[in-house]
């Protein structure tokens, strides 16, 4: 069922945010995503200014046949297979930010993005387990996972959510923790967006005010090198240390820096939690290898957001990652011949994250994604400009993607799968078959479409 303005005159829930529909002005400014790759085409676009429109929205989709999916900034747009016969809820419009100081903890609307919650927490001396780009929602970050640059030091940020404000399938709000709705509790960290309409979340905030952080380039030319000395490294360094390496390449365009511009680099950046002069000798051995830029420093804790110079703004993207149990130097060997700029690779970025540590271990009150299955994390990305370099992109996820495949641990991270996923390759059987039986309960019209869906169990 479609509704339009033709075959249903004025059928829209009663908002206080606006329910756009299609051929109504602006619907195509409000059907976009972060991801302009993604070219979404609901039935209707409801923008939401409280918990009580998204309630309204929920039940107007149930009573006419829609299904729902919530969005916050669609960085991840590109992995919905449809939004056929779907209100688009997305939740921009709220972005009510409180910190508790006391108890170290905050609480975040739907719509708030990470650099909106970092800054508040900091004037109080704390820091949370925000991304890599200052311009993602918290909710979908944190259903997702959530990998920050404190994370080998404190696990994944969905288990350090405290409780979620929610919309069921039934139209009812409900506030679940660890003592209401346990079981949608346990599923919302890390089972993504298919069980409920999150309203607003609280997470764990650190008292971490400043960190030892930044980035090392240098020309693409000291490609090999550099790679593999950051792969030895990281097999001594402390679970303090959470970093990546990443190949660069910039294009020739005005606003890119001048040093920059037209280069490519391999980068090498991160953070190190805990003193920030103890902090310092860690990275010496990379600092020995003479980088051409050297950002590292003592920063405060919201600028961490800003080291890995993710775009802020909205773009067209396509990529491909995987999950590695191991990098041997053979693996990275591998990976280089195919994805270094001097061959020719149409990939702008090829990156790889060092995990392990805190990411690798289950805690005991962990929700549904308890700890990655994986040392490292491969991802590459180029932009689609035309269907020529989109082709081009996918014969080298292709190459990149067999290079690694005798290394791959068969998992993948929800909020790096910009393309649809078999979901049950992520979970642990035990947690996969759960996740099933909450959907159930919950949404057993599977009322919900998520970017990466868990199937009800009956």
């Amino acid at each position: 069922m479609t509704i339009t303005t033709h075959t249903r005159p004025g059928a829209r829930p009663a908002l206080d945010g606006r329910f756009v529909l299609p051929g109504d002005p602006g619907f195509d400014e409000v059907r976009m995503a972060w991801n302009l790759a993604a070219d979404q085409r609901p039935a209707a676009v409801a923008l939401p200014v409280s918990a009580a429109d998204v309630a309204a929205t929920v039940r107007f989709a149930r009573d006419n046949g829609l299904r729902v999916a919530p969005q916050g900034t669609g960085h991840n747009a590109t992995a919905i297979a449809s939004l056929e016969d779907t209100v688009l809820l997305k939740t921009s419009q709220m972005r009510g930010v409180s910190i508790d100081a006391q108890n170290r903890r905050a609480r975040v609307e739907a719509g708030v993005l990470w650099m909106e919650a970092t800054g508040p927490a900091h004037e109080h001396g704390l820091a949370a387990l925000g991304g890599s780009s200052p311009d993602v929602g918290v909710v979908g970050y944190s259903l997702g996972g959530g990998l920050s640059w404190l994370g080998r030091k404190y696990g994944l940020a969905t288990n350090h959510v405290l409780a979620a404000d929610v919309v069921t399938a039934d139209g009812e709000t409900r506030r679940v923790d660890a003592d209401h709705d346990p079981d949608l509790f346990w599923a919302l960290r890390g089972g993504g967006g298919s069980f409920a309409a999150v309203t607003a979340l609280e997470f764990r905030l650190f008292p971490i005010s400043e960190s030892y952080a930044g980035a090392m380039m240098w020309p693409a030319e000291r490609l090999s090198e550099v790679m593999h000395a950051w792969r030895e490294w990281t097999q001594t360094v402390p679970e303090d240390v959470t970093t990546s390496a990443r190949i660069l390449q910039f294009p020739p365009l005005p606003e890119v820096p001048e040093p920059m511009r037209g280069r490519a680099f391999v980068i090498i950046d991160g953070a190190i939690a805990g003193d920030p002069q103890e902090a310092r000798g860690f990275v010496e051995p990379l600092r020995a290898l003479g980088p051409e830029m050297d950002t590292f420093a003592t920063i405060p804790a919201p600028a961490l957001q800003q080291i890995h110079m993710d775009p802020e703004e909205p773009m067209p993207g396509h990529s491909d990652h995987t999950m590695l149990r191991a990098l041997p130097a053979a693996a990275l060997d591998a990976l280089l011949e195919v994805a270094d700029p001097a061959t020719g690779s149409p990939l702008l970025m090829v990156e790889l994250r060092h995990l392990g540590g805190a990411l690798g271990r289950v805690p005991q009150d962990a929700g549904a994604l308890g700890s990655f299955n994986g040392e490292y994390l491969f991802f590459a990305g180029g932009i689609p400009m035309d269907p020529g370099v989109t082709a081009a992109l996918e014969a080298h996820f292709a190459l990149t993607r067999a290079a690694l495949a005798p290394y791959e641990s068969g998992s993948v991270y929800l909020n790096f799968a910009e393309r649809p996923v078999d979901t049950a390759t992520i979970y642990r059987p035990d947690a996969y078959r759960r996740l099933g039986e909450v959907k159930a309960a919950y949404d057993p019209e599977d009322l919900f479409r998520s970017n990466h869906p868990i199937p009800s169990a009956h």
